[in-house]
């Protein structure tokens, strides 16, 4: 008669992955979602940027701080509903017997 840890064994096993090597380095979700925020950072810097040269009268047009501020706007919404998916996922997960 087989046991539980006989028959997942050989199918973990086979899943298994060879570890990452300098040349072959795999990103983990915390440094993907790192660039994220640091790509959504960058946005808000560019809006806030914009609408300054646009204040002073720096010869910005009002389409490009209109599109950076929504770009901006729209990365923020995602961000955070990626945060909310992701602590969901983990409640879920949390809430799941053992």
């Amino acid at each position: 008669m087989n046991t539980l840890s006989e028959i997942q064994t050989p199918f973990i096993q086979s899943q298994v992955t060879p570890k990452a090597t300098a040349k072959n380095k795999v990103d983990g979700f915390g440094d993907l979602f790192k660039k994220a925020l640091q790509e959504v950072n960058s946005a808000q810097k560019e809006s806030q940027m914009k609408t300054q040269q646009l204040v002073k009268g720096e010869g910005t047009d009002i389409h490009e701080v209109m599109i950076a501020a929504q770009k901006s706007s729209l990365s923020l919404q995602l961000t955070v509903q990626m945060r909310n998916k992701v602590v969901e996922a983990y409640q879920e997960i949390m809430r799941m017997q053992v």
